[in-house]
């Protein structure tokens, strides 16, 4: 079944073929006929005497054409132009469209009737083409019906009636010769091809009945008849044309599948096949058909594959089968095809002959014998790629096909794999070398360099490695391979071509990955990442000397890599832990020179490094790498304070180098200073955020006091004293990031401190000290927000004025006021921690006034608003203080004191009137006026029925007084002139 498709495929694809040659041979036919008939007017019109006809050009669709035949001219008369004005029609009714004129005729030499033919239509197609070709079909076919009746009637043995079968095929054979004999009687030459292609079909029926059908002749006797058939078809096409080869073509190709046998000689087979294709090549190249070469190679090409996937070879056959391919992919592209596309000919013959003959070793289950076709088919192809500038890079195709092959090779015994890694190695590594730095070589060349010695490595990693293997022989097997590309890169040193493309590069990055390889193949875990961090620093030089920066681009993937290799370590983790802080049991040896070596590459990337940002990163991580191996041995305690020192140290090395020289070094090890200082700034956040929402700030959650001394305190004071070191060598933005931290170090250790000072360890505590804690606390922020404003530190003033003025409205205003929370405020009155509490933000509203009018006159309505609230709080606690002592929040009011509420709002209120009159503020006299009225109010409402006798007189008579000193001192002060709403 196969077979069949494959042979209908061909046929249908060389009848297409076949198809366009005739058309086209028929363009060229015509093309010819029409510039004999221009030459035969030119010479006609220059004859004296002769009328001048100039036709004009083709016309198009829809015109006429317009013909002029002006009057005879004499001979003396001057010359006449070749294309005169056209004579003057009338306007006529529109014409029907016309196809374009075909030819140009003149009415002296041409009639109607002696018009060239009109293109091929219906009648030449079925009266003159196919009559003939079908009378030469059916003659194939009524030599095969008279064959059948004679089977079917019994009328005569097998012998005879194949013997007639192939005295007819000669006859009708003998008729296309007298065919061409007699040509000029006959008139067409599709008469001698249709019998001529009869004649073969019934030569090759007459040959497959006596093999086939009766068993007459054995397979060899069949082969070699319908070879015979096969050549007697190529020597008639020289004689009879097309038709002849194209029979040819099929029944040679498909005379072995025709044939048929069950067991096959390979061999033989294979000769027949080379035979009948190269006699086909022959004839395309001695009558330029290419078509017919080029379906040749096709077909063989396609019984390449069914050799190779029909069954088991044997070593003959094996050999014969690869003999055939490299004939048929190198010999006969180079013998046949020498004119058109020879070349992208001999690249497809070569390049599916290589495939094949892969196809063929892996079908053979890789065999050493089949490994010498393949290195056949490889010499050839580097040969062919010498020979031919244009198959320059044809030995890609080989080298992959050979990488693929070895690394689906199932199971290889080391001697084999060995024998045949080597050989392939030699053969394409040799001829690159001398190649790579040509000219007309670029990337590829060197790519193919690296992939052989990729390949040397790779390979037997994938087939032999085990981890019982001993790994040194593979570090071994990488170092020789690496010399592969080292020697290349060597030999392209002096040469010019090494800075115009990426080819040094290649060779040297190919290199260097497998020393790497090697090393981590080779050395133990911790010494891996040191010795790739050195190759990667000598690539670095290499690429300055070389002045090359693709090689330096390489070089970084290197460094990378060692510190992949460095985290991958199973002693890195000891390591970081006692980069960390924490006592791990490690080798200090092997983790001072892991660390220290790593460091020590960077930093020469970031001294060396012509790429910038790159070299940026490097010394920020040989910066870290430095602080790791110093945590190594260095004491725990000192380890937090580590970084901060290093970077200033880091900032009064860098005052006489270029402005921000060191800056990326600096930022790495204020990054290992914050990330120190993460564990105590994370635990104080949680107890904040937990504050927040009442929880009481406790000592148990509070980090440790030392830790906030070496983590917090210590970086701080370190870090205010680099940007004071580093100087201009920060720019602005740097020096304020920097200060914004050290501030927020500073601010959290001192609130730890101070934390730790109060002790308080359970509510009990928080409920007798808290109030107190929290006031000293804020006053400690105001106190420092104002010494940062005499000293011009404004936004440090701003931000730490703000914080304390959020905690005291947070914390002692709202959350735990001593009003509606157990606050302990002191046993005395007035002289307790109400006092300082309240006093400390009022304090702070009238130093902001005062130190900046301008800007804050805009808030002085919010400003007055808040004086106020103080106020009466300030003024309500005192009073709750005098009757309940320290803790405020207990419950009950005596009569007592609520009356004394109302005496001291209407106070309050006279005070109010008495600022708002002085200062000329309409916000304190409204403020005033509220609360008198809301203390009218309560005594009339409530105090009032809850009194009687001399009380009730009393509380009339205060609040009467009031109310007429109120009045009094409207009339007396705010006269209207004098009133200015504010």
């Amino acid at each position: 079944m196969l077979v069949a498709v494959l042979l209908i495929g061909l046929l249908v694809a060389v009848v297409q073929l076949w198809n366009r040659m005739s058309a086209l041979r028929e363009q060229v036919e015509m093309l010819e006929a029409r510039i004999d008939m221009a030459a035969t007017l030119a010479a006609d019109s220059r004859r004296p005497g002769a009328r001048d006809i100039v036709a004009m050009s083709v016309p198009r669709a829809g015109q006429r054409a317009i013909i002029v035949d002006p009057d005879p001219v004499p001979e003396n008369s001057p010359p006449v132009a070749l294309m005169p004005e056209p004579r003057q029609v009338a306007p006529e009714a529109p014409i029907a469209p016309q196809a374009p004129a075909e030819w140009i005729g003149t009415a002296a030499l041409h009639t109607e009737d002696e018009r060239p033919p009109a293109r091929a239509g219906f009648e030449e197609l079925f009266g003159r083409k196919l009559p003939i070709w079908g009378g030469g079909i059916t003659l194939a076919v009524a030599g095969m019906l008279i064959v059948k009746y004679s089977i079917d009637a019994g009328l005569l043995p097998p012998i005879v009636r194949v013997v007639m079968g192939l005295l007819f095929g000669t006859a009708l054979i003998g008729g296309a010769e007298a065919a061409l004999r007699f040509a000029d009687k006959v008139g067409d030459v599709r008469v001698r091809q249709s019998l001529a292609g009869a004649g073969l079909a019934s030569l090759y029926a007459s040959v497959l009945v006596a093999a086939n059908l009766y068993h007459l002749i054995g397979s060899i006797t069949a082969f070699a008849g319908l070879a015979a058939i096969t050549a007697l078809a190529l020597g008639l096409s020289l004689r009879f044309g097309t038709p002849s080869a194209l029979l040819g073509l099929i029944g040679g190709l498909a005379a072995p599948a025709l044939v048929g046998s069950n067991d096959p000689n390979i061999p033989l087979l294979a000769i027949y096949l080379a035979v009948a294709v190269g006699g086909l090549c022959a004839v395309s190249r001695s009558q330029r058909w290419l078509w017919l070469g080029i379906s040749a190679l096709v077909g063989g090409f396609g019984w390449g594959v069914l050799l190779v996937l029909g069954g088991a070879l044997n070593s003959v056959g094996s050999l014969a089968v690869g003999t055939y391919l490299l004939i048929l992919g190198i010999v006969f592209p180079i013998v046949f095809f020498v004119d058109g596309n020879r070349m992208l000919i001999r690249l497809a013959g070569s390049g599916i002959a290589a495939l094949q003959i892969a196809m063929l070793v892996a079908h053979g289950g890789f065999t050493l014998l089949d490994w010498g076709l393949f290195g056949l088919i490889s010499l050839a192809i580097m040969w062919l790629s010498r020979r031919e500038p244009a198959m320059a890079r044809l030995p890609v195709l080989g080298l992959a096909i050979m990488v693929l092959l070895l690394t689906a090779w199932p199971h290889p015994s080391l001697r084999d794999f060995a024998i045949v890694l080597t050989g392939g190695a030699i053969l394409y590594a040799l001829p690159l070398l001398q190649r790579v730095w040509r000219d007309g070589a670029n990337e590829i060349e060197a790519a193919q360099v690296a992939a052989v010695a990729l390949a040397g490595l790779a390979l037997p990693l994938l087939h032999f490695h085990t981890p019982l293997s001993d790994d040194r022989l593979f570090a071994a097997l990488g170092c020789v391979a690496a010399l592969l590309p080292a020697a290349a890169a060597m030999l392209g040193w002096r040469t010019a071509a090494r800075h115009v493309d990426a080819r040094f590069a290649i060779l040297v990055t190919t290199s260097t990955a497998l020393f790497a390889a090697a090393l981590m193949l080779g050395l133990p875990a911790w010494a891996s990442a040191p010795a790739i961090g050195g190759l990667a620093a000598g690539q670095l030089l290499l690429a300055l000397r070389a002045h090359d920066k693709r090689v330096e681009y390489t070089a970084w993937s290197f460094g990378l890599l060692a510190l992949l290799v460095l985290t991958a370590n199973p002693d890195f983790g000891d390591e970081l832990q006692r980069a960390a802080g924490l006592d791990q049991p490690r080798d200090l040896t092997t983790a001072v020179i892991a660390l220290g070596g790593l460091a020590g590459s960077a930093a020469l990337f970031a001294w060396r490094a012509k790429l910038r940002p790159a070299a940026q990163v490097a010394q920020a991580i040989a910066a870290v790498l430095a602080y790791g191996t110093i945590a190594q041995f260095a004491p725990i305690a000192t380890l937090p304070l580590l970084p901060a020192l290093a970077l200033t140290g880091m900032a009064l090395w860098s005052r006489p180098l270029p402005h921000g020289r060191l800056l990326p070094a600096m930022a790495a090890l204020l990054g290992v200073s914050i990330l120190w200082a993460t564990w105590p700034l994370a635990q104080w956040a949680v107890t904040a955020a937990l504050s927040t929402l009442g929880v009481p700030v406790l000592l148990p959650s509070l980090p440790r006091l030392v830790d906030a001394s070496l983590r917090l305190a210590g970086p701080a004071i370190l870090l205010v004293a680099s940007v004071n070191i580093a100087g201009r060598q920060l720019d602005i933005l740097s020096q304020r990031a920097i200060g914004i931290i050290a501030a927020i170090f500073g601010v959290m250790a001192l609130h730890i401190a101070y934390k730790h000072g109060f002790a308080l360890h359970d509510q009990m505590d928080f409920t007798g000290r808290g109030f107190a804690e929290r006031t000293l606390w804020e006053a400690l922020l105001f106190a420092i927000a104002i010494v940062a404003w005499r000293l011009a530190r404004r936004p440090l003033a701003l931000a730490i004025g703000t914080a304390g003025t959020a905690h005291f409205i947070g914390y002692s205003l709202l959350l735990h006021n001593p009003l509606w929370a157990d606050q302990a405020v002191g046993g005395w009155p007035i002289f307790n921690w109400l006092l300082p509490a309240y006093a400390l933000p009022l304090l702070l509203l009238w130093l902001v006034a005062r130190a900046d009018p301008d800007r804050t006159v805009r808030f002085d309505r919010v400003r007055s608003i808040a004086q106020m609230i103080l106020i009466l709080l300030f003024v309500a606690s005192s009073l709750r203080q005098m009757f309940h002592g320290t803790l405020l929040s207990l419950p009950g009011v005596t009569p007592a004191e609520d009356i004394a509420r109302s005496l001291l709002a209407v106070v309050a209120a006279l005070g109010f009137l008495g600022w708002g009159i002085r200062r000329r503020t309409r916000d304190w006299r409204i403020a005033s006026l509220v609360l008198m009225l809301a203390a009218v109010g309560k005594v009339f409402l409530l105090d009032a029925a809850g009194l009687d006798g001399l009380a009730r007189i009393a509380s009339f008579v205060a609040l009467g007084l009031s109310l007429i000193g109120i009045g009094w001192l409207y009339s007396r002060f705010l006269r209207p002139e004098l009133i200015e709403p504010r």
